[in-house]
C-alpha cells in the first residue's frame, strides 16, 4: 500500500504550503492512504505543532511491512524520526522536496541536508539540475525528478487580446530586501513592456521607471489566474538585473519556483533567466523566454510577432491542463515507486 502523512498547515494560499497541499489532494485521488490525520488549517502555533505530532504517531502506529511511505521534505524535526521508525515497521520511503534548507535561508548546512535525505529510500528532486547536485554532495538514495510542480485550481483563466506594449507580470515578495532588481527593472522598459507587480511590501517612491510599473497589491492565487493584468510571468530572483544572484537568486540554478506554475495557470508564457534550472522546460515546451539580463527584456519584446506570441500560448495551454491534472507528481511518484 502506498501511504502519505498530512500535516498541518497554516495558510493555503502561500506557496509552499499551496504545493503541498495540492500534492496531498493528488495522492488521495489517486488512492493513497493518509496514516496520519486530516489535513488541517491552524494559526494557532500551539494547536499546529500537537497536531502535527499526534499525526506523525498515528502514521508511524498505523504502517505495515511493505507499505511505501511518500513524505513532502522538509517536514521539520519530525523527519529522521519518521524515516527510521518506517524503516524499522518494514516501510520504504519517498521523499518530495519542496525547498532545501542549506541554500537561501542556511537552516542546514550541506552535509546536514544531506544525512537526513540520505533516510529516504528515492528522491524526487525538482529537476536535473538538483538532482545532480545533491549527487554530487554525496546523496545515496536513488534519485528522480518532478519537472515542474503541478498547480490544482478550479479556476479557468480567461482568453485575452493582446496588445503591445506587453504586460511583464511579476507576484512574490516585492521588498526592497529581497528582489532588489525589481527596483532598477523599470529603467530598461518602456516602449515594448511594462510591469504589472502583484504581493506585498512594494515601495512606488523607490523604483527608477515606476512610470512603468503598475503596482497591484496583494492578490490571492484564484483571483490571480481569473484576473491578472499581463502578458507573460517573469521568474527572476535576487538584487540585481543583470543576474539572479544572492542567496536568493542563485537558489534559481536548483529549484522550481512555484510562481512559475501559477503564470502557466493563468495562460501566462514565462520571462526567465537562461541560467535558471527551469530555463530548460521552458524552452523545451516553447512556452517562453530565456534570458541573458533583464537590460535586454524591451529589445527581445520588441521582436516577438503575434504568430510567436500565440503559439507560446498554445503551448501553455497544454501544460496548464497537465499542471490542473497532477501530471507531474504522478509521473514521478509512478516511477519512484516502479524503482522500489
Amino acid at each position: 500500500m502506498v501511504c502519505y502523512l498530512s500535516r498541518n498547515y497554516k495558510n493555503a494560499d502561500i506557496a509552499g504550503n499551496k504545493a503541498k497541499m495540492d500534492i496531498e489532494y493528488i495522492m488521495k485521488k489517486s488512492g493513497f492512504r493518509n496514516v496520519g490525520l486530516k489535513q488541517a488549517l491552524h494559526s494557532n502555533v500551539i494547536v499546529a505543532f500537537f497536531y502535527t505530532l499526534l499525526s506523525v504517531l498515528k502514521g508511524i502506529c498505523c504502517l505495515h511491512k511493505g507499505d511505501v511511505l511518500v513524505l513532502q521534505y522538509p517536514f521539520k524535526k519530525y523527519y529522521v524520526l519518521v524515516c527510521k521508525m518506517a524503516h524499522w515497521r518494514g516501510v520504504k520511503i519517498i521523499t518530495i522536496i519542496h525547498d532545501l534548507g542549506s541554500f537561501r535561508r542556511k537552516k542546514l548546512t550541506v552535509s546536514q541536508e544531506i544525512n537526513r535525505l540520505n533516510h529516504s529510500d528515492y528522491v524526487i528532486a525538482h529537476n536535473e539540475k538538483m538532482k545532480s547536485w545533491l549527487e554530487e554532495h554525496g546523496c545515496k538514495s536513488l534519485l528522480g525528478t518532478l519537472e515542474i510542480f503541478d498547480y490544482l485550481s478550479s479556476t479557468k483563466a480567461p482568453v485575452r487580446e493582446v496588445q503591445k506594449p506587453f504586460r511583464v507580470l511579476y507576484a512574490g515578495g516585492l521588498s526592497l530586501r529581497k528582489n532588489a532588481f525589481l527596483y532598477e527593472a523599470g529603467k530598461y522598459v518602456g516602449l515594448s513592456c511594462r510591469f504589472s507587480l502583484y504581493g506585498n511590501g512594494f515601495e512606488t517612491e523607490r523604483a527608477a521607471g515606476k512610470e512603468h510599473i503598475d503596482y497591484m497589491g496583494f492578490v490571492k492565487s484564484d483571483d490571480l489566474i481569473a484576473n491578472a493584468q499581463g502578458d507573460f510571468g517573469l521568474v527572476w530572483d535576487g538584487a540585481s538585473v543583470s543576474a539572479c544572484i544572492g542567496n536568493w537568486g542563485e537558489y534559481l540554478q536548483y529549484n522550481n519556483p512555484h510562481k512559475t506554475s501559477l503564470y502557466i495557470r493563468c495562460n501566462l508564457p514565462v520571462i526567465i533567466e537562461k541560467k535558471a534550472a527551469l530555463a530548460d522546460f521552458i524552452h523545451r515546451n516553447g512556452i517562453g523566454i530565456c534570458l541573458d539580463s533583464l537590460e535586454n527584456l524591451d529589445t527581445v519584446l520588441a521582436t516577438v510577432t503575434s504568430q510567436q506570441y500565440q503559439e507560446m500560448k498554445q503551448n501553455v495551454a497544454l501544460i496548464s491542463d497537465r499542471l490542473a491534472d497532477g501530471y507531474y507528481f504522478k509521473q514521478a511518484v509512478t516511477k519512484a515507486i516502479a524503482a522500489l
